[in-house]
């Protein structure tokens, strides 16, 4: 059995040096960087047997992106399209230093991960794993990979899995309402759903603070487990189950910030690979925010850490509960 199996697009990201501006830089740094392939890729570093599925085109870009997640121990299992008209999504990202903000920019049309179909993938290893994840931000980029998202999922949680979707509301991608109403379509097929806090306002048209989010999508979704990353990088968690329906709470800690793009793969990641390890959502909501405020300190979206390192930043992450 695959204790876990992640779906999704992972586009490359073109990055300038340092904070320079794109129209002015003349050199890029690349990475694969998507959310579910993060996720795969800190779980599989945490000690979580790790898959990452997804469609990508038969190009020096598409096997850039295999070859990459592989340096870092993740297996992979790759459709690969033959079609010159499916793309290898990409993505700009300009780092910011304040008050200039950070930004970035999508070119994720005709993606190959847009024509992924269930019969693309090894579907009786779906229907063996532990838990399944796959992103929003994949399932947005089309009906058909909305279909194959709400499939997989569907296939995993029959078999018995754990189900696990993350909001991923990314501006730019595609509208707030294309994101609510894919969630809708699939949501009798969720377990657990992860969103930050301002993606969930925007993208779900929702208000108020982390913990009443928390309640009000859970109830609305019939969610077991609902997971809000707060805006000042906490976050909140509720399990509904008889006995332990209560807000979990954990506050971050501060950080000199080097690169914030890995930390929501590393905080899912690792709440999953906790989960796994038979932790409750207590402990995997503290495991989560001490993987999240790590990434931060390293360079690029993979976080690198070791048991004693992530343990130690745990010891010191704040419970917020009360």
């Amino acid at each position: 059995m695959t204790e876990l199996i992640t779906f999704g697009e992972t586009p490359l990201r073109l990055s300038p040096s340092g904070d320079q501006r794109l129209e002015r830089a003349r050199e890029a740094s690349i990475h694969a960087d998507g959310t579910a392939s993060n996720v795969a890729v800190t779980a599989d570093e945490l000690g979580a047997e790790s898959l990452w599925l997804s469609k990508l085109p038969d190009s020096p870009l598409g096997r850039r992106v295999r070859s990459q997640l592989e340096e870092q121990g993740v297996e992979t299992e790759v459709a690969w399209s033959e079609d010159g008209a499916h793309r290898q999504g990409l993505l700009f990202r300009e780092a910011g230093v304040t008050p200039r903000e950070s930004k970035q920019w999508h070119d994720r049309g005709n993606t190959a991960a847009a024509t992924a179909t269930p019969a693309d993938f090894p579907m009786e290893r779906v229907q063996n794993a532990e838990i399944i994840f796959a992103g929003l931000g994949t399932a947005v980029l089309s009906q058909q990979a909305a279909q194959t998202t709400g499939a997989l999922l569907r296939a995993a949680g029959g078999g018995g899995a754990m189900t696990a979707v993350d909001l991923d509301y990314s501006q730019g991608l595609a509208p707030p309402d294309t994101y609510s109403g894919v969630l809708e379509t699939i949501a009798e097929e969720i377990d657990v759903l992860f969103a930050d806090e301002a993606s969930a306002r925007e993208a779900l048209d929702r208000s108020g603070g982390p913990r009443e989010l928390a309640n009000t999508i859970a109830a609305e979704h019939d969610l077991e487990i609902i997971v809000i990353r707060r805006s000042d990088r906490g976050a909140v968690t509720l399990r509904d189950s008889p006995g332990t329906n209560i807000i979990h709470e954990r506050e971050t800690i501060e950080t000199d910030t080097v690169d914030p793009t890995g930390e929501t793969g590393a905080f899912i990641g690792a709440f999953l690979q906790q989960l796994i390890e038979g932790s409750d959502t207590a402990r995997s909501l503290t495991y989560a925010v001490a993987a999240a405020t790590l990434s931060r300190t390293i360079p690029g979206p993979f976080l690198t850490t070791s048991p004693s390192e992530l343990d130690s930043v745990a010891d010191a992450v704040v419970d917020k509960s009360q």
